[in-house]
């Protein structure tokens, strides 16, 4: 017996495998299973469109509305006179004492431009407007003062910072009065946050019946395979094993829902862009919807696969545990 033994000992020493060779084993094992569970979803084609079509169209509405929220917050800053401050300075205030607070306005980091408005050039422009026409001519005086319209820069812009700058403004001894349509401004940044919690909220909704959605089909593989998954106990396979096929369908489902996800937002914004487009023009602003580049696709495919994964890994480590044989 210790002869045989022996024997035994000194065939597996010379067979003993290598740190390399383990990691090529390793990967390449991977590697299989992940092309068979592959091979898997299209043996069964309609479960799987139909999985991988819940997953992608529940990340297209999200995405869609957050990529058209992030440009519509890009067009706000293109409306600058939305947070447009005008500036009407004293009626004994020169021409000179106005360029010289242009002057010293100019170099305020947070002003984006100013431009001066002369009172001549003002009450031309109300005549205009207001269709008065040959009346204002019999005014002893003009009633207009000059004015300086100040544009803040975009990071200036919100409610509360052009509420500062005006302040700041209103201290200069040339201004007599300072006018912001603060309430406007409010109500665009307000309607943008709003906008943002719905999205935010909506995702969370449908990522959520996503990992449900992916648990649930991983689950019904699950038992579909459950005397395969006896016979693999039985004969000494780990729990890590057998799970390991069913991650990675859960891992294809959330690739190709990435990819269909991907797809389909970028249909929809050039369905609608150039609807938007024509109703901008109305507005004179110039839209140019952004938002699809390859870091959008790299985040999209990269929330697709992490739901998938979700989802395989809270029906797997649950249902094969429960499978044991008896």
């Amino acid at each position: 017996m210790s002869i045989l033994f022996k024997g035994r000992q000194q065939g597996a020493s010379s067979k003993k495998v290598g740190p390399l060779q383990r990691l090529f084993m390793f990967f390449t094992d991977h590697l299989r299973q992940a092309v068979n569970s592959l091979g898997e979803l299209y043996r069964a084609p309609f479960a799987s469109l139909m999985t991988i079509g819940v997953l992608g169209f529940s990340l297209t509405l999200p995405s869609t509305l957050y990529i058209l929220v992030k440009n519509t917050e890009q067009i706000s800053a293109q409306w600058q006179q939305a947070s447009e401050i005008s500036l009407f300075l004293h009626s004994n205030v020169s021409e000179a004492n106005a360029q010289q607070l242009m002057t010293r306005l100019s170099v305020w980091d947070e002003i984006a431009d100013l431009t001066f408005v002369p009172a001549d050039e003002a009450l031309e422009e109300f005549q205009r407007i207001s269709g008065l026409g040959d009346a204002l001519n019999y005014l002893n005086e003009n009633p207009l003062p000059d004015v300086v319209l100040v544009v803040p820069t975009s990071k200036h812009a919100t409610p509360t910072a052009a509420a500062k700058l005006l302040d700041k403004l209103r201290k200069e001894r040339e201004v007599e009065i300072g006018k912001l349509d603060i309430e406007w401004l409010e109500r665009l940044y307000a309607l943008l946050d709003i906008a943002k919690e719905l999205v935010y909220l909506l995702a969370v909704l449908l990522f959520f019946a996503v990992v449900l959605i992916i648990g649930n089909t991983i689950r019904l593989n699950i038992l579909n395979r459950r005397s395969e998954i006896l016979v693999m106990k039985l004969v000494g396979a780990t729990d890590a094993f057998i799970q390991r096929p069913f991650l990675y369908t859960g891992f294809w489902f959330g690739l190709l829902g990435g990819v269909m996800a991907w797809l389909t937002v970028s249909i929809i914004l050039w369905w609608i862009g150039m609807s938007l487009e024509t109703f901008m023009q109305l507005y004179q602003v110039q839209l140019d919807i952004t938002g699809m580049d390859l870091e959008a696709f790299g985040i999209m495919l990269a929330l697709s696969i992490g739901l998938g994964l979700m989802g395989s890994m809270i029906s797997v480590n649950r249902h094969v545990k429960e499978i044991e044989p008896e």
